[in-house]
């Protein structure tokens, strides 16, 4: 070793380790899975929007189309009616129907046991009461399905609404098989 090098070595600053950088606090972490309808135990504290009954969800809804929403990642077919697909006359119109109706609201959705095409059903309701289902049919965009509401919503069909909507009321005749495509 040279003395230029062990000089150095004496005077030179003692090197410190670099601190390790501060742990960051762990965040609890969301997961948005299809609620099961039998009670599960509740391991995070429930999310305030959401009601804590597995048979009720709550919270503002994305619209798929004229009966189908997505609460908090369920999708959800509106119990006892059926509307136009996207692809079909008045589809478009009946999203956008069910957009406004749902625009800035809260929804409850009071589920029961059945599913349809990989959706749970359920009546849903704005925060005054309003069913959704019963606006629709109203509007003249969705036609009672009485196979499935026992003709809870007939009452409401304007006249000349199942002429206007011949595809969904051929559907519940079973004169038009319908493929769901997604």
């Amino acid at each position: 070793m040279s003395l230029l090098s062990l000089l150095r070595k004496l005077f030179a600053p003692a090197r410190r380790k670099p601190a390790p950088p501060p742990a960051r606090p762990e965040r609890p972490r969301t997961v948005h899975t299809r609620p099961s309808l039998a009670p599960q135990p509740q391991t995070t504290p429930p999310d305030p929007i959401q009601a804590p009954s597995p048979r009720k969800l709550q919270g503002r809804c994305y619209v798929i189309d004229g009966d189908t929403i997505v609460i908090n990642g369920t999708h959800i077919r509106l119990a006892g009616i059926d509307a136009p697909e996207m692809d079909q006359p008045w589809g478009r119109k009946a999203k956008f129907a069910m957009v406004t109706l749902c625009k800035g609201h809260v929804i409850t959705a009071e589920l029961d046991e059945s599913t349809s095409y990989d959706r749970l059903v359920a009546k849903c309701y704005l925060p005054d009461g309003t069913d959704l289902s019963a606006e629709m049919v109203k509007q003249g965009l969705a036609l009672d399905w009485g196979k499935f509401s026992g003709g809870a919503y007939r009452h409401l069909e304007p006249e000349g609404v199942r002429k206007k909507l011949w595809r969904v009321s051929a559907k519940h005749q079973g004169r038009l098989k319908m493929e769901k495509t997604s």
